[in-house]
């Protein structure tokens, strides 16, 4: 059964980096379009980068300039590469395949949303 398992969530302030990760099982990541969406308590899940099969990529606004998704596809792994984080950055990050390629895109029916992993920014 194909599924996600994200990791590299935590605390930071201000301005600090981090790095998640997005093991995949299942199927290859490198096959679909991946991306990362995060959500905050009572909010709905929305995307902020997403990398086709050829490693086109696609951010939202609010992380242009700041985050970068890259894959490995040898080890099966997405990443997401956060740097001069900010307090709005706060959520609960997820990895999923995504249909069209867009941070517009829907998630795709055959994998189950994973557990998420927690980014914090204090100021």
């Amino acid at each position: 059964h194909a599924r996600t398992e994200e990791s590299g969530g935590d605390s930071v302030q201000t301005g600090g980096s981090l790095r998640l990760s997005c093991a995949g099982s299942g199927f290859l990541l490198g096959l679909e379009c991946m991306g990362w969406f995060r959500q905050t308590l009572g909010q709905e899940r929305v995307g902020v980068a997403v990398i086709d099969g050829d490693g086109t990529t696609d951010y939202a606004d609010s992380v242009k300039g700041r985050f970068t998704v890259s894959r490995d596809n040898a080890k099966n792994i997405l990443y997401l590469q956060m740097n001069d984080l900010k307090p709005e950055d706060t959520a609960l990050y997820y990895c999923m395949s995504v249909r069209p390629c867009s941070v517009w895109g829907q998630k795709v029916q055959w994998i189950p949303w994973g557990q998420g992993t927690q980014v914090t920014v204090s100021s």
